[in-house]
This record gives C-alpha cells, structure tokens and sequence, in this order.
C-alpha cells in the first residue's frame, strides 16, 4: 500500500469512528424525566405490584424507590423492574407492609390508647350508673328490698342498670335502659353477641319485669 493510500484509509476510518461515538453517546444519555416515566410505566404494568404504593424519584440517573409493598418478594421485583435504560443505580427504600418496627410500634401504641379509653369510659359509666341508682327512690328500694311488693319501673330500671355495670360480658357496652309498665327496652350497643345475650337475661331475672324487647346491636361503643 502506497503512502497516499494509507493516508486515505486513516481518513475513512476516522470519519466513520466518530458518527458511531457520537451515537453510542447519544443512545446511552436519557434525561431523569424520561427515567422516571419509564419505571412508574413498568411499576405500574406489573401484576404483582397491583395495589402497592410506590413513589419514584431520578437524580442524576440514580432511581429511589420509597412507599410500601406487601413482601419481600415484591420490593425485589420493583427494584429489578427499575432498572431501565439509562439508569446507573437503584436505591430501593421500600417497607414491607406489617414487617416494619415503625408500623408495630404504632398499631401497638394505637392498641394501648384504646384500651386506656375504653377503660377509662367503662369506669365513668359505672360511676354515672351507680350515680343514678343511689339517686333514684332510695325509699322505693328499701321497701322493694324488704317487702319484695313495691317494686316500680324506677327501681327495675335501676336495678338492671346496676347489675350491668358488674357484668364482665358487658364491658365496653353502651346500653339504655327503659321501663314502662314493667317491660324493659333495652338500647344501644354491646360488644359481642354473647353480651347482648347476657344482658336480655339479667333484665329478664330482674325481679318486676314483665317482658325484655332487646334493640341492643353488636358493634363498638358509640
């Protein structure tokens, strides 16, 4: 090969080395918008991630997973499906859904402060019941207690509501109770259908009582 030739040759080679550069380049620069449009598209495509909550985020080609999934298996798979052209690295910050020391110590302090509540308003019922009943005809008690005769809606009333304050079934309860002509009608809510069962006993042991209609609905306290 003469000089001139191999001169020429050189100069081919070089001008087609540099359009293919400049295209790898080209091909292998996507910006973070086009990133981050392509991995919420595949996120939300993929039928193992139906109903997962998950928030992306591209800087610099760098992907950040945050939000929540229901396994294990499922924070892989997002993390493998982020990984589209263009992207130099995934930060997968996910949380497993129920697994989290966060998500436990909440449900836990949630748990406690309703069991505080719920307590708490067990005890200011049975003060207002014990309340009423201690106003309501201590007369008429005595003599119902004695002479086992005089004994009014009052007193029935009275009597039922004080025997449900002591019911362990009946913890949490909310219930009205209300005498005409001896026959209780029994409102408002309990805790679980043996309470609601319970409570038509008593009132229907309750001495004076005629006949018990139970409205009462299971369900929590209102």
């Amino acid at each position: 090969m003469t000089a001139r030739n191999w001169i020429a040759a050189l100069a081919l080679g070089a001008l087609t080395a540099v359009p293919a550069a400049a295209q790898t380049s080209s091909a292998a620069k996507v910006d973070d918008s086009t990133i981050k449009t392509r991995v919420e598209t595949r996120l939300k495509n993929d039928a193992t991630l139906k109903g997962d909550n998950i928030v992306v985020s591209v800087e610099d080609a760098k992907v950040t997973l945050t939000g929540t999934v229901h396994s294990e298996a499922q924070k892989d798979r997002a993390k493998e499906l982020a990984k589209v052209s263009g992207v130099k690295d995934v930060d997968s910050k996910l949380d497993v859904e129920g697994t989290g020391p966060s998500t436990t110590d909440k449900a836990e302090a949630k748990t406690k402060e309703a069991a505080h509540k719920t307590k708490d308003a067990t005890v200011k019922a049975g003060d207002k019941t014990k309340e009423a009943a201690e106003k309501t005809g201590e007369k008429t008690k005595e003599v119902a207690g004695t002479t086992g005769e005089v004994i009014n809606d009052s007193w029935i009333t009275t009597k039922i509501s004080s025997d449900f304050v002591n019911e362990d079934t009946l913890k949490g309860s909310n219930i009205n109770v209300d005498t005409k002509d001896h026959v209780v009608t029994l409102k408002g809510t309990v805790a679980t259908a043996a309470g609601k069962t319970r409570a038509e006993e008593i009132a229907k042991t309750t001495k004076g009582v005629k006949h018990v209609v139970n409205t009462l609905t299971i369900g929590p306290k209102k």
